[in-house]
């Protein structure tokens, strides 16, 4: 198993990367996310890998972050999900915003990244959405710089209001993740709480 590559930036393009390492030059894969993380060609560069194995072919895929990584392998353990149309899905959003997606069932934003149908939007809602925290999402797309402006002190605040409330912590958290993804400008706890009761999840 390749974990990563550590060498000078030979080629770049928006969906791969050539990595020198050795005198090796290695061809990875590579999600818009990554590209606009990358180095000027000639510098040094190191990029997680998931190495993927097929009977008739072998192909290198590169990220810049674990965040990227470990969302794009729970991508392709859902049937139906290739290494190519999770890369793509990966390229749709940032690593926060998907998960988000995922965590708050949202069907349509996957669907509306090119190559990814409505049935397969849903199955990775469906099939995700237990293996993807709310509030980790939420928090992640918060570093990112998204537009999201809730901190993620103000997301466990309103969990608990809600759990407080009589809601389990898992009904709380997506209640939170729906009332966020609706409403992106929500900046303070009881705002979050009024859009999560109001949206009747």
């Amino acid at each position: 198993m390749i974990a990563y590559i550590r060498g000078i930036l030979a080629e770049k393009e928006p969906v791969r990367a050539v990595v020198e390492a050795a005198g090796i030059g290695y061809e990875l894969l590579i999600p818009l996310s990554t590209f606009d993380r990358l180095p000027k060609t000639g510098e040094e560069v190191k990029l997680l890998a998931y190495h993927c194995v097929r009977e008739d072919d072998e192909i290198l895929f590169g990220f810049a972050t674990a965040a990227e990584r470990e969302l794009f392998a729970k991508l392709t353990a859902v049937s139906g999900v290739g290494p190519k149309i999770a890369l793509s899905i990966l390229s749709g959003g940032s690593v926060g915003e998907l998960a988000l997606a995922i965590a708050s069932g949202g069907a349509k934003r996957l669907s509306s990244i090119k190559g990814v149908g409505k049935k397969t939007a849903e199955k990775i809602c469906i099939e995700l959405k237990d293996k993807v925290n709310a509030i980790e999402a939420l928090a992640a797309t918060q570093r990112t710089g998204s537009k999201e402006n809730a901190s993620a002190p103000i997301l466990h605040d309103a969990i608990l209001a809600l759990s407080a409330l009589g809601f389990n912590e898992e009904t709380a958290g997506k209640m939170v993740s729906g009332a966020i993804a609706s409403n992106p400008d929500a900046k303070d706890t009881e705002s979050i709480v009024r859009l999560a009761l109001r949206s009747g999840k």
